[in-house]
């Protein structure tokens, strides 16, 4: 009778497992808005990325919630706005100080979701922080194969710094080897590979299983590199960094065909949510993105900054070929995989995202929220948006801006002097949020010596032009 009733029960535990869905997110690092087909984009084909959308929705206001890397990525996976807990800034390359990136007060989604019995996940970039303490397999992840730093050189003779421990800074760090949990590898292929490869391996060990997968390219981040398999598909751009940065995403896009392809192979297509979206905005005077019809790049509050390539699919819940209008946000991807695996959060930091499925399934037919945000502390930066109506602060002490993004995507209208009713009522939502959040907790790259000196060199040659 005993051994009936466990069987029982582990059926039962099987039969609830199999009902959670899996959650790939697979992000791209520094790619602009108009650089994958379901954006527009013909000089680069993406059909591995395009599938995404085609199976579910394409976002075409999809925000992150800051428009550089690190602090992306700490608000997409806490789910929460970075600023409410002082990640607003890129971290500077430590070893030795724990307060120098993610706070451990604040629940990831590998945390959460281990705890209802998910297998997570990380290939690729962390950029959360490297005190030991603060590593993936420290944050709810039961494997990591990637790079703690901001970016990585992606060619293996480049990789020559084998420990974690000889890596005196961020610089560095872009030449150490790759790791496997805590133990470095020596890699033979190109980066963007190794990582496409070990994703497939990934989904083909875990798919009895429900599962989370961080997918973390660092590309198509600088540097710009890129083998002849793929330059040799660009044969139509002259421009060799155009050239290099099409290649790299070409290389991406072959990784997402593969993790698409293993979900099929596998038979868990139909229950397995997959996200594809850019840390940010792509820094087109760097890389030759393109971030058309938006203004602005990487690091800027206008649209180009921080508004991204977002699709989904989710084949069991939602209909494929749709079109999803409303703003949505990075921070939306915690909250929508908390709400169907039914897994923990604190109840005292609430998340700022929602579940997304109600809102594209049309159960729910009002904006997915009322205000997305962004503030950047050392440049005095802020914006507010509220349906189409846009306020920005562009630098200390600018009057506030207003747009009306449904009929100016470009930002090249303000209309403040227009609607000042309007521009008072954001500024006041602008002030109550501000008062929720707090200063940042360390120090970032910006601060570092050499960030400075480069600065001043780009000052000085802009001034001598």
């Amino acid at each position: 009778m005993k051994a009936t009733y466990i069987i029982f029960i582990l059926i039962s535990l099987n039969a609830i497992c199999a009902s959670r869905p899996n959650l790939i997110v697979i992000m791209a690092d520094d790619l602009g808005y108009n650089d994958v087909g379901f954006n527009g984009c013909t000089e680069i084909p993406t059909p591995g990325i395009d599938s995404i959308a085609q199976n579910g929705v394409k976002f075409t206001n999809g925000y992150t919630s800051y428009s550089v890397c690190g602090p992306s990525r700490a608000g997409f996976i806490t789910g929460r706005y970075q600023q409410r807990f002082g990640f607003e800034r890129n971290p500077q390359w430590n070893l030795t100080d724990p307060n120098s990136a993610l706070p451990k007060s604040e629940m990831t989604i590998a945390e959460s979701l281990t705890q209802v019995g998910y297998h997570c996940g990380i290939i690729g970039k962390w950029h959360l922080g490297a005190e030991p303490s603060l590593r993936p397999n420290k944050r709810g992840f039961d494997e990591f194969f990637g790079h703690l730093g901001g970016g990585h050189r992606f060619m293996p003779e480049d990789l020559v710094i084998q420990h974690t421990e000889e890596v005196k800074n961020e610089l560095d760090s872009y030449r150490s080897w790759i790791t496997r949990n805590d133990t470095p590898v020596k890699t033979t292929k190109y980066l963007t590979e190794e990582f496409s490869d070990e994703a497939v391996s990934f989904i083909k060990r875990n798919h009895q299983k429900p599962f989370f997968l961080f997918l973390s390219y660092n590309a198509p981040h600088l540097p710009l590199q890129a083998t002849e398999k793929y330059l040799a598909r660009f044969p139509h751009i002259k421009d060799p960094k155009r050239k290099t940065y099409a290649a790299m995403v070409s290389a991406v896009d072959d990784g997402v065909s593969q993790v698409m392809q293993s979900l099929k192979e596998t038979n868990i297509a139909d229950n397995t949510i997959v996200f594809f979206l850019s840390d940010n905005g792509g820094p087109s005077h760097k890389n030759k993105s393109d971030n058309f019809p938006l203004k602005g790049q990487k690091s800027d509050v206008w649209e180009g900054g921080f508004r991204v390539p977002f699709a989904m699919q989710y084949p069991a819940a939602i209909q494929a070929k749709q079109v999803y209008d409303h703003p949505v946000s990075s921070l939306d991807i915690f909250a929508t995989i908390a709400s169907l695996a039914q897994s923990p959060t604190h109840a005292d930091k609430p998340l700022d995202g929602v579940n997304l499925i109600p809102f594209i399934t049309g159960e729910k037919t009002q904006a997915p929220h009322a205000q997305i945000f962004i503030r950047k502390f050392d440049q005095s930066r802020y914006v507010v948006r509220q349906g189409d109506f846009k306020l920005v602060i562009p630098y200390k002490d600018a009057p506030p801006q207003l747009y009306n993004l449904s009929k100016d995507i470009g930002e090249e209208n303000n209309i403040a002097a227009v609607h000042p009713e309007r521009v008072k009522e954001l500024e006041k939502v602008r002030k109550q949020w501000d008062s929720e959040l707090m200063d940042p907790i360390f120090l970032g790259l910006l601060h570092t010596e050499a960030w400075q000196k480069k600065a001043a060199r780009k000052k000085s040659s802009t001034q001598k032009k």
